[in-house]
């Protein structure tokens, strides 16, 4: 029994092959044509059951099943680490902080999808900005000291670093700055509920060693990652397929 899993996100489209352990993934860029994506990944996996989840979730008219990413999320991260028992996840568009029960069971979540502060989003345009790739933020800020970002909003801070960049700031302190300011947003939002140990750092950003250990300090939780933690959702959806099934 083979199960597909697809996470159809605004950033990036996530695939990945289930047989009771991983035997296929991919990650690509979502671009502007999300269900082209999703119809080029179904067609190059070929699988007994399909589930979709994420932004693009009714894009795919051949899935077997839509699942919410909440559930999905808490699914995967769960398999890649069964000691978690709160999961943060910072996507393009979106974080989501899910708590777990020791069965993996889903207990308490929030999500912020209205707002790109604290996402992969703002990091991104203010990447840019400083002439930077977003992909290589750790080798980027490398040993800098953070400089403070007042603005949590994507067009005030993108002027905030433009104002900096003008008088002379590092790039790279403001990139580590800005690196800071998600982590204890992050925080900030993910302590309306009731963080428990462990804790797993899940989503595209997840790749950040110094996001990740920003964000141990800001939360005052030693965080663990998995280097498949930016496919979570696609993973809990193919193992979902693959459990129904």
């Amino acid at each position: 029994m083979i199960s597909l899993g697809l996470d159809s996100g605004s950033t990036t489209t996530k695939a990945v092959l289930f047989d009771g352990g991983i035997i296929a993934r991919e990650l690509v860029p979502t671009g502007n044509n999300p269900r082209s994506v999703l119809e080029q990944l179904y067609h190059k996996y070929p699988a007994d059951v399909v589930v979709v989840t994420g932004y693009g979730r009714e894009l795919l008219p051949q899935a077997t099943r839509k699942v919410t990413e909440i559930t999905c999320h808490a699914k995967g991260a769960y398999y890649l680490n069964p000691e978690a028992r709160t999961v943060i996840d910072i996507g393009g568009q979106d974080s989501k902080v899910m708590v777990l029960n020791q069965t993996g069971k889903l207990q308490d979540f929030l999500m912020n999808d209205k707002c790109a502060a604290g996402t992969g989003r703002f990091l991104d345009v203010l990447m840019k900005v400083l002439h930077g790739n977003i992909e290589e933020i750790d080798s980027f800020v490398k040993a800098a000291l953070p400089v403070s970002i007042s603005s949590m909003c994507t067009v005030f801070a993108e002027s905030e670093v433009i104002g900096m960049l003008a008088n002379n700031v590092p790039p790279s302190a403001i990139a580590r700055g800005v690196v800071q300011s998600i982590a204890n947003r992050t925080a900030i939002f993910a302590k309306r509920l009731d963080v428990k140990d462990t804790v797993f750092f899940s989503g595209g950003l997840s790749r950040s060693e110094v996001l990740r250990h920003s964000l141990s300090q800001a939360l005052g939780f030693d965080i663990q990652s998995h280097p498949d933690a930016p496919l979570a959702g696609a993973l809990g959806a193919a193992i979902i397929g693959w459990e129904k099934a």
